[in-house]
């Protein structure tokens, strides 16, 4: 890519907003670009799955997106009850353009004051997660407990509120 191109790309304003299901074919390309980040996305099965829950926190209003032109180039998922960052996944093009904290910061606009939020990634050591933690220790969530998930110790993050 050219550098006029690179440069119009990043210019290009991104909209932070609620997903739709309209959306959900932009969003699984995005998902398909980062599974290997993810435990439970490497099968088909994964993918099949994931996309019927996302579908269900669209239709509840529990999923955001971040589009550039007519690109997703960043997704969301949140449960409010919970208190539960779900998935963040922002495209790899794009990364270090502060989408993934605008999709953060809607998300907690949403939340409840005062409501704890987790979220959970690879655990220390796991160089899947070495940018994750970075990420969300910047944010300001903590270091918690360990755990599982499909398969893949990982450990919880929380933002105290």
């Amino acid at each position: 890519m050219d550098r006029r191109k690179m440069f119009e790309r990043q210019e290009q304003t991104v909209e932070i907003r609620p997903a739709c299901p309209r959306d959900i074919e932009g969003w699984m390309a995005l998902v398909c670009r980062v599974k290997d980040d993810f435990p439970g996305l490497e099968s088909a099965e994964g993918l099949r799955e994931h996309r019927e829950v996302t579908l269900r926190f669209m239709q509840s209003g529990s999923a955001l997106c971040a589009v550039r032109g007519e690109r997703l180039v960043g997704a969301l998922l949140f449960s409010k009850e919970a208190g539960a960052l779900c998935f963040l996944a922002v495209d790899p093009a794009c990364r270090r353009q502060h989408i993934g904290e605008r999709l953060v910061s809607s998300m907690l606009a949403q939340m409840d004051e005062g409501k704890d939020v987790a979220v959970t990634t690879y655990r220390e050591g796991d160089p899947r997660g070495a940018a994750a933690q970075a990420f969300y220790k910047r944010l300001g969530f903590s270091e918690g407990r360990l755990g599982e998930e499909f398969g893949c110790p990982v450990q919880e993050f929380t933002l105290k509120r």
